[in-house]
């Protein structure tokens, strides 16, 4: 003869607690990580050239997003560095220098994932008038 099962009542109970402490910590976690990814930059350094473009984007998260043409040599073909400004003081320093050579301090943030954080992985916080000599 075998024993009948005997159910637990406080079984649901407990997978209720156990899912509810894997999500708060699934949350805790995402939330370090995007503020390491954030608080730490993976290199930080300047870019020289002239801003062609500058503008807010964003349907919920506005950031400043923009592009500079870097020149090495009169007559070769410019490169395109793309940008994203999270600070409007700076964004609004920048715009007053569309179109003058400008040095662009910048830091690079790797592993945002989420646009609102930004297009591009390269966050600028200040920027530099280059006078022509």
């Amino acid at each position: 003869m075998s024993v009948p099962e005997v159910h637990s009542v406080f079984a649901p109970k407990r997978a209720i607690k156990f899912i509810l402490a894997l999500v708060v910590i699934s949350v805790l976690l995402l939330a370090l990580y995007f503020f390491a990814a954030l608080h730490f930059s993976y290199s930080e350094g300047e870019r020289a050239g002239f801003v062609q473009k500058l503008s807010k984007k964003g349907w919920l998260c506005k950031t400043w997003e923009g592009e500079i043409a870097m020149v090495s040599l009169p007559g070769a073909a410019p490169e395109k560095f793309n940008f994203t400004v999270r600070d409007d003081d700076v964004a609004e320093r920048i715009n007053k220098q569309v179109g003058t050579r400008v040095a662009l301090v910048y830091a690079q943030h790797k592993g945002l994932f989420n646009s609102c954080f930004g297009e591009t992985e390269f966050f600028v916080t200040d920027v530099k008038v280059i006078q022509p000599q």
